[in-house]
């Protein structure tokens, strides 16, 4: 293969990378943040389990 010819394929692969990572800087950006929201509900989830196992046995009050 002839340097030339490496070089326009390694130029047209670079191009298209570029084309898709701005693609996805594109998409990322329109997408909503959800990393508050996410961290709540888990934590409201670890919360609601420990309030529904049982504890050891209970304790009789005179």
């Amino acid at each position: 293969m002839h340097p030339e010819t490496s070089l326009a394929l390694h130029h047209a692969r670079a191009a298209e990378l570029r084309a898709e990572a701005d693609a996805y800087r594109l998409a990322a950006s329109a997408r909503p943040r959800r990393d508050l929201r996410t961290r709540l509900g888990w934590t409201l989830v670890e919360i609601g389990l420990r309030l529904t196992t049982t504890p050891g046995p209970a304790t009789a009050v005179c």
